[in-house]
């Protein structure tokens, strides 16, 4: 089991070509037409690859299939295995999500012939972002959430990593400072700081209980189709507390939005009971977030992609800043202790 949340050391994705794309999905026993369309995705590769039907589909999107191709190193085969059960579990219940498809031989699964890349095929689902929520939306979501975590509870994912401010906190910090990308003169304090959270809230972290969530659930990995709003996007599936699904749909401090998330939780618990404790936990998620990112971006720095999307990445100004918001998250969780 990789028991880093960024996995084992990484490799780059320069071997996938345009025609082993191509030659992975015909192996699901599909025909392609040759047009691929690269999606926007930081941490793996993702594209939309039209096929040949022998008619006209009803849905233009079935024309289509998303071939998702896993960075190297970040997941096991088991880890991703769980992360498609989790999503079978939750269609077969009717929550709206896009499942993997299976290849001809029932699995979800496959590696790349000569590249130890792993791949899978989704069906193709439109749909945007919402706009800012309606009172309506926010019940929705609610709801949606509460049969999510429900279905979430009813297995376990044994290989998944488990949220805590061990591994997301004192982890990451670690691969930080190993990796000597904190100024000198702020390392030290950054260090503190981090460490600081992370005993104060370790305590808070073991009173709750953990199980299959979402893990990444802002606003971003809800999508609002045709047929309604639907989730995506679970590669940061963990065990961890349904809070942190809570939270990041609904991130603000400001009165509006607590409005908005007391009002969620609401619909929540017309589906599902909700541990209002583990509201305590928001900030100390919220600061191991910051230093979740940090690390991120450093763990995949040369992959060309990174600094291009990420160029403020790494200065003075960079880790200032980063400072002063861990600092006011510690801050506030002291006042919580």
């Amino acid at each position: 089991m990789i028991s880093s949340a960024w996995g084992a050391e990484t490799k780059y994705f320069y071997a996938i070509t345009p025609e082993k794309i191509l030659d992975a999905v015909e192996a699901g026993g599909l025909l392609c037409t040759g047009r691929c369309l690269p999606l926007n995705s930081m941490e793996n590769r993702v594209y939309e690859v039209e096929i040949e039907l022998d008619e006209a589909p009803e849905n233009p999107s079935d024309r289509f299939r998303i071939a998702k191709f896993y960075r190297p190193g970040r997941w096991t085969k088991e880890q991703i295995l769980e992360e498609h059960q989790f999503l079978q579990d939750l269609e077969e219940a009717e929550i709206p999500v896009v499942a993997p498809l299976k290849f001809e031989n029932g699995e979800t699964l496959r590696k790349l012939d000569d590249i130890d890349v792993w791949y899978t095929l989704f069906p193709k689902r439109g749909g945007r972002n919402p706009d800012e929520l309606t009172n309506f939306q926010v019940d929705q979501i609610g709801r949606l959430l509460a049969r999510l975590h429900a279905v979430g509870a009813s297995r376990q994912a044994p290989h998944r990593l488990q949220l805590s401010p061990q591994t997301y906190g004192i982890e990451n910090l670690k691969y930080l400072v190993d990796s000597r990308v904190l100024p000198a003169n702020i390392e030290q304090s950054y260090k503190q700081t981090v460490e600081t959270i992370c005993k104060t809230t370790a305590p808070w972290f073991e009173a709750a209980e953990v199980q299959r969530i979402h893990g990444d659930s802002h606003l971003g990995n809800l999508l609002l189709g045709s047929a309604g709003l639907f989730w995506v996007d679970f590669d940061d599936m963990v065990r961890g507390p349904c809070v942190q699904d809570v939270w990041l749909l609904l991130p603000g401090r400001d009165e509006y939005t607590v409005r908005q998330r007391d009002q969620m939780l609401e619909a929540y618990c017309q589906m599902r009971d909700f541990n209002y404790s583990t509201l305590r936990l928001i900030e100390p998620l919220r600061a191991l977030r910051f230093v979740h990112f940090s690390a991120w971006i450093s763990k995949r720095w040369e992959d060309p992609a990174f600094p291009r999307a990420f160029p403020q990445y790494g200065d003075a100004r960079y880790w200032e800043q980063q400072l002063m918001d861990l600092r006011e998250q510690l801050a506030l969780i002291q006042q919580d202790a």
